[in-house]
């Protein structure tokens, strides 16, 4: 009863009609994430644990808890998302106050950011990334005229977003904050804001960051070191230049997977921030490229059901497509950035490939809502080839 009133079945046949690109893409990506955690975790698994496999044992946990809850997410009717859009955000927020509350939020290197739920541990700017972009979504709908037209309604979703990035801030994590308002100036930017409110709010949110970056000595020693990390290759700039050595191991056709050296202890977060480094070490500039490359089909095709979704008149679930593809692609663009000495360095993870539960689970939720998306828009195409009006949520009625 309680399933029947909350979801909506999706049967075995829907969902193997979603776009083959895509979900090749993503089950590709996730494959690659499996072997490449179980091979950058097996020095720190065998010095911590006494086995070399323990991360990639728990990395499939997470895998199989990630599947489970992103087919109650394809289940769930995108319509009630977008009803819930406030209620979620206010348990983002719930969760983001925990986290800074000692005895709940669990500190690891200095920054408390997770929430320890016993089977893995809950990051909450995970949470609080896709809560953010549902709400959003939601908002262009509901809110159109007053962000295409007026600055009141430009900047109330970017006031609720600076308070989350407050809490952010306190934890801190720096890099999940400009993963959340570059996510959120995006969606209003694709929801019709003017471009000269867009580009005057991106100046001062490049401004607002850069006095954020500078206000702390160890965010000034890493921007120092980013630029040059052999000038202190055995302390700070240690981490970079360890990852750089990996590719310059690497070369054109890699050294074959299993045989990283610099995973043995030498470069920290082989399994976790690191781990393109390594992947890059094993496969050569080849195998970076075809990474890059899943990454960008997979992002495009999800783009690509926003646009149908726009199309058919369902423009809330293509702005949750639009944000969550944009979610992604910017923790891609971060991470292989920093792993490159390209940006300086900051804890994100790469999606799906990186070790950890919260970022595995809730970007295979994401992916799933995404896929969900899809199988509206056919029934949708289904019911305008059979003569009938595309159908239409109750909310979009509303604001017409």
């Amino acid at each position: 009863m309680i399933w029947s009133n909350f979801f909506d079945r999706v049967t075995w046949r829907e969902f193997s009609q979603v776009d083959s690109i895509f979900i090749v893409s993503v089950v590709s990506i996730l494959a690659l994430g499996i072997v490449m955690v179980s091979s950058a975790s097996i020095s720190i698994s065998v010095n911590l644990h006494g086995h070399p496999y323990f991360f990639m044992g728990r990395q499939i946990l997470y895998l199989v808890i990630g599947l489970i809850f992103g087919w109650v997410m394809v289940s769930l009717p995108t319509e009630r998302l977008q009803k819930w859009g406030i209620l979620l955000m206010g348990l983002s927020f719930l969760l983001l106050v925990m986290v800074l509350v000692p005895g709940i939020g669990k500190s690891v290197n200095g920054s408390r950011r997770w929430i320890n739920l016993v089977v893995f541990n809950l990051q909450a700017s995970e949470v609080a990334k896709v809560c953010m972009v549902v709400y959003v979504s939601g908002y262009l709908v509901r809110r159109a005229d007053r962000v295409r037209k007026g600055w009141v309604g430009f900047f109330l979703p970017l006031c609720l977003c600076s308070i989350f990035l407050l809490f952010l801030l306190f934890e801190p994590d720096f890099g999940a904050s400009v993963v959340l308002l570059g996510t959120v100036m995006a969606l209003l930017f694709l929801g019709g804001a003017p471009l000269y409110q867009f580009l005057l709010l991106l100046v001062a949110a490049i401004c607002m960051l850069g006095v954020v970056a500078v206000s702390e000595s160890y965010r000034m020693k890493r921007l120092m070191n980013f630029i040059d990390p052999w000038a202190d290759p055995f302390n700070e700039g240690y981490q970079l230049s360890q990852a750089l050595i990996a590719y310059g191991r690497g070369e054109w056709f890699g050294l074959g997977l299993g045989n990283s050296i610099q995973k043995l202890s030498y470069l920290p977060e082989a399994h976790t921030d690191f781990v393109f480094s390594v992947w890059v070490e094993e496969t050569g500039l080849i195998g970076g490229l075809f990474l890059i490359a899943l990454f960008g089909i997979m992002v495009s095709r999800a783009f690509k059901i926003g646009h149908k979704a726009m199309d058919l008149s369902r423009p809330f679930s293509g702005y949750m497509c639009f944000g969550f593809s944009i979610l992604i692609l910017a923790q891609v663009i971060i991470n292989i950035g920093v792993n490159t000495g390209f940006l300086p360095t900051k804890g994100l993870t790469l999606p799906l490939i990186s070790y950890g539960g919260s970022s595995l689970i809730i970007t295979l939720g994401s992916l799933f809502v995404i896929a969900r998306v899809d199988i509206e828009n056919r029934r949708a195409e289904a019911k305008m080839a059979a003569g009938q009006k595309a159908p239409i949520t109750t909310t979009e009625k509303e604001d017409g």
